[in-house]
């Protein structure tokens, strides 16, 4: 046996691969490839001379040897988290958010200061990058998350669907409209072509017969992608809730009902935390922030299976197309 520990980061990779029994919810969970995972239990049993899984049918099993050491293990990982808790409980008065850039430029960077406002004695920092983050490696509070609201060891509350519509300038309509059917806008200049939400949302309104998507700039963020929209550069798919403002001045026409994307946002935390106060705090006023507004109720609503074709309009949950588009 070793005379001293293994390093920090194997025993963490065995703890989250023994309480899990799945080495690829374990990747998920500490932000790693499954190869990772693979790789730093084959060196911990290398360094400790005993196998600590079985590999049975796609999963994997703790063996006898282990099983006590995956006992031991999670309650002194225990025992770290509820030390550093008590530190940052210390400093309870400091809030890290993180979201992914689109959500943080065009919905919640414009309303976290009333969040602020509401607890003048909470600090808040607004952290933004479009990776999947590590709670504990980049030291955050919550976060907001686009996707199905299923990640291991983490509690997620829904906040909003994500909706898509395709919008264009005035001035875009003027010129080169109109675009009152699907097949008018297929065949208008689509910003960003191949990006897969076009296919989704053409098949939504029942036109999947399309020719290749021609060749054109990709933009990786909706901002961007909406600025060069409201500059008259083409047409975009945008998701209405976030530029329901440039809608209501006029500076963006919605040419169509907006579509479910299926996918969902989600404020994260880790499950342990759910219950502070602070974190406690910030979910619930997000939550009632989203349901404020012309969409509150059609992006708080519950999704189905059904809706992934649900054509949505402000206010009314559906538009008369949704029974043709379902």
């Amino acid at each position: 046996m070793m005379s001293s520990l293994p390093s920090l980061a194997a025993i963490r990779v065995f703890e989250a691969a023994a309480r899990l029994e799945n080495f690829s919810r374990a990747a998920e969970e500490l932000g790693m490839s499954q190869a990772a995972v693979s790789y730093q239990i084959r060196t911990l049993e290398q360094a400790l001379g005993v196998s600590l899984f079985r590999r049975e049918k796609g999963r994997v099993m703790l063996s006898a040897e282990a099983a006590d050491l995956s006992v031991q293990t999670s309650a002194a990982f225990a025992t770290l988290r509820d030390a550093f808790d008590r530190l940052r409980d210390e400093d309870a008065s400091q809030l890290t958010v993180n979201s992914f850039s689109s959500f943080a430029n065009l919905w919640l960077g414009g309303r976290i200061g009333g969040f602020q406002l509401s607890h003048p004695d909470l600090a808040v920092r607004l952290t933004v990058e479009d990776r999947i983050n590590d709670f504990a490696r980049d030291d955050i509070d919550v976060a907001v998350r686009g996707g199905l609201g299923d990640w291991p060891g983490l509690h997620a509350q829904l906040l909003m669907r994500s909706l898509f519509a395709p919008m264009a300038s005035p001035a875009y309509v003027a010129d080169h409209g109109p675009f009152d059917t699907p097949e008018q806008i297929a065949a208008g200049r689509l910003l960003s072509p191949q990006d897969r939400w076009w296919a989704t949302w053409f098949a939504a309104v029942g036109l999947t017969a399309l020719p290749p998507p021609a060749p054109g700039i990709r933009f990786d963020s909706q901002s961007v992608e909406g600025s060069a929209a409201l500059a008259g550069q083409g047409i975009a798919l945008l998701n209405p809730v976030y530029w329901d403002e440039a809608v209501r001045e006029g500076r963006l026409v919605q040419l169509f009902p907006a579509t479910y994307s299926g996918s969902s946002l989600w404020v994260v935390c880790r499950e342990h935390q759910r219950n502070q106060a602070k974190i406690k705090a910030f979910r619930d006023w997000a939550v009632a922030e989203a349901e404020r507004g012309p969409w509150g109720e059609a992006v708080r609503a519950a999704p189905q299976l059904d809706d992934l074709h649900a054509s949505i309009l402000p206010g009314s949950g559906r538009s008369p197309l949704a029974s043709k588009l379902a």
